[in-house]
């Protein structure tokens, strides 16, 4: 039977939602045991709420002064040493930015390969992840007789709700961390505004925004819907927002209830990051854009007189 390890994913010592959709990928694995692993400086307070998430068995944490700046380095040994410590089977990890910077490393520290992006789960084995940008889905067959890393596609897995009573216990881990990396400081774009990855609406602005000036009415009608804001790579290659805003495969890949966008055309890379959001609605001046292709709702007009018309109808 599997017994699965999942690295939580939490910031400025509050649980991602991302972890606990983490969870729920664990549990179409199929297990008895889905344990959580909290690496904080004092994680005590992250491990409760993870303790309150369906389906886990124990959540433990490893305090550390080392753990105060996550980085990959320095979690890694961590990681790999409670794996080992509690034979798991799988260890995995939302596909978020700290995901994709923590697990590769844990993988090669294993000497395992690595699944990433795990969208649909076909056995404790095999799985699906997007490739080509999204543009097709392939079936993967993991090796039994090894660990197996992974990384969960946030994007494809409701999160586990709560209801859960998990044991909470301190781990101990008798590793040695190493010294060649450093923190040194840490520059990060602030917002009142949801979270991208995880509000159940979103707005975006593309090149046909224009400037970083004009971005503000995409700002105005998202604070007025309570939504995150988004950009796409165009928008982000040109200075209009900063980078942690892309949306895209090679941005956030986010699965809304409800995605606006506004100016963008919907270049292939982009559509990969909004493909599993529930409602699309698209408002381009070109009525040959791609993004229309995907959109549930549709509208060819400019948005500079389109956004103040639904501020208005919103009140």
């Amino acid at each position: 039977m599997s017994k699965i390890l999942i690295v939580a994913d939490y910031l400025n010592g509050t649980l991602n939602a991302s972890t606990a959709r983490a969870v729920t990928c664990a549990k179409d694995i199929g297990t008895d045991t889905i344990d959580v692993l909290v690496l904080s400086d004092d994680g005590a307070a992250i491990a409760a709420e993870a303790a309150k998430l369906d389906g886990v068995t124990k959540v433990m944490h490893v305090d550390n002064a080392a753990n105060a700046h996550p980085m990959a380095a320095t979690l890694t040994p961590q990681i790999v040493a409670a794996a080992e410590q509690g034979e798991y089977t799988h260890v995995l990890c939302p596909n978020t930015t700290y995901g994709k910077d923590l697990m590769p490393r844990v993988a090669a520290k294993m000497d395992v390969a690595m699944v990433t992006d795990i969208m649909a789960v076909h056995g404790p084995y095999e799985f699906e992840r997007p490739i080509y940008a999204g543009n097709a889905i392939i079936t993967v067959k993991a090796p039994e007789n090894q660990v197996l890393v992974g990384s969960v596609r946030c994007a494809s897995y409701a999160e586990a709700g709560d209801g859960g009573s998990a044991e909470v216990a301190a781990l101990s881990l008798d590793v040695e961390l190493p010294s060649h990396t450093r923190f040194v400081g840490l520059e990060q774009h602030k917002t009142d505004r949801p979270d991208l990855q995880t509000a159940p609406k979103v707005v975006t602005g593309g090149r046909g925004v224009g400037s970083e000036e004009n971005f503000k009415i995409i700002y105005d009608l998202a604070d007025k819907m309570g939504a995150g804001v988004g950009a796409s790579r165009a928008a982000v290659d040109a200075g209009f927002v900063p980078n942690d805003m892309q949306v895209g495969q090679t941005g956030k890949i986010i699965a809304p209830e409800l995605y606006m966008c506004f100016g963008i055309s919907g270049a292939i890379q982009h559509l990969a990051g909004i493909k599993d959001a529930g409602t699309i609605v698209a408002i381009n001046k070109d009525e040959e854009a791609p993004i229309f292709e995907v959109a549930d709702i549709g509208l060819v007009g400019d948005l500079f007189k389109v956004i103040p018309e639904l501020q208005e109808k919103i009140g």
